[in-house]
C-alpha cells in the first residue's frame, strides 16, 4: 500500500511501515500511523505484507506456528522461543523482498532515487526491521522496539542511523532485560529509549506523536 499527498513534485522522504505478528499492511495501527505521518511529514508512506500475512499465501510453516502458539497459550507455557524462531524465518524471507519494494517505489516519478527513507516496525516488525536497517544503507532513521533476542542484539550492533526504541516495561512476550540489551547494543550515536508501563500491546497513543516528531527530524535530513 502506498500513501502520498496529491501535491505535484517529488516527496523528500519515504517511510516504510512493517506490521506486527498476525496483522497486515492495512491493519488499524499501520493505517493510523500512515495517515498521521502523511499529514505531518513531506513524505510518502508504504506498507508491505510480511511473508505469510495479509494477502500473501500462508504456508505450512505459518500454519504450524499458529497451531503451536495457540496450544502454548492454552497450556500457559512460555512462547518467547517459539515466536523468536518464527520471526527469524519470516525475516530471512522478507529482507530481500523489502529491498526490492524500496527499489520499485523509488522508481516512481513522485518518489525518486534521492528520497530519504525511514523505517517503522514494532514486535515482529522490528524482528524484520533490525536486520533490515542493519543491512540496508538507504534507511536513514528507524523506530523499532518490542522485540529482543541474542541474534537481534548482534544485528543492533551494526545499526548506526538514529533510532527511537520502544519498550513495554511489563511485556509478557519480551523479557525486559533482553529488550534493554537490544537497545544498549545499538551503535547509533543518536538513540532514545521510550519505556512505558503495560503489556506488549499497550503502547500509549502519544508515542505516535513522538514517532512523527522523530521522523520530522531525520528522514529528510541528508545522511
Amino acid at each position: 500500500m502506498l500513501w502520498t499527498r496529491a501535491q505535484p513534485g517529488q516527496r523528500t522522504a519515504l517511510v516504510l511501515l512493517t506490521h506486527g505478528g498476525g496483522q497486515h499492511k492495512g491493519a488499524p495501527a499501520v493505517a493510523a500511523r500512515a495517515w498521521r505521518y502523511l499529514k505531518e511529514l513531506d513524505a510518502a508512506i508504504i506498507a508491505i505484507d510480511a511473508p505469510g500475512h495479509g494477502d500473501r499465501e500462508r504456508g505450512g510453516r505459518d500454519t504450524l506456528f499458529i497451531e503451536q502458539l495457540t496450544q502454548a497459550r492454552r497450556d500457559g507455557t512460555p512462547v518467547g522461543d517459539l515466536i523468536e524462531g518464527y520471526n527469524a524465518d519470516v525475516a530471512a524471507q522478507a529482507l530481500p523482498e523489502f529491498s526490492e519494494v524500496l527499489t520499485a517505489v523509488q522508481a516512481l516519478d513522485e518518489i525518486g532515487a534521492d528520497v530519504r527513507i525511514g523505517f517503522w516496525g514494532l514486535s515482529s516488525g522490528a524482528a524484520i526491521g533490525l536486520p533490515f536497517v542493519a543491512g540496508e544503507p538507504r534507511v536513514t532513521a528507524a523506530v523499532l522496539g518490542l522485540t529482543g533476542s541474542d541474534q537481534l542484539r548482534e544485528q543492533a550492533r551494526r545499526i548506526r542511523v538514529p533510532v527511537q526504541f520502544l519498550l513495554q516495561w511489563d511485556d509478557e512476550f519480551v523479557d525486559r532485560a533482553v529488550g534493554l540489551g537490544v537497545y544498549d547494543a545499538l551503535a547509533s550515536t543518536e538513540k532514545s529509549l521510550h519505556a512505558n508501563a503495560g503489556g506488549h500491546t499497550a503502547v500509549p497513543r502519544f508515542e505516535v506523536d513522538a514517532e512523527a516528531r522523530f521522523f520530522t527530524r531525520h528522514p529528510a535530513v541528508p545522511a
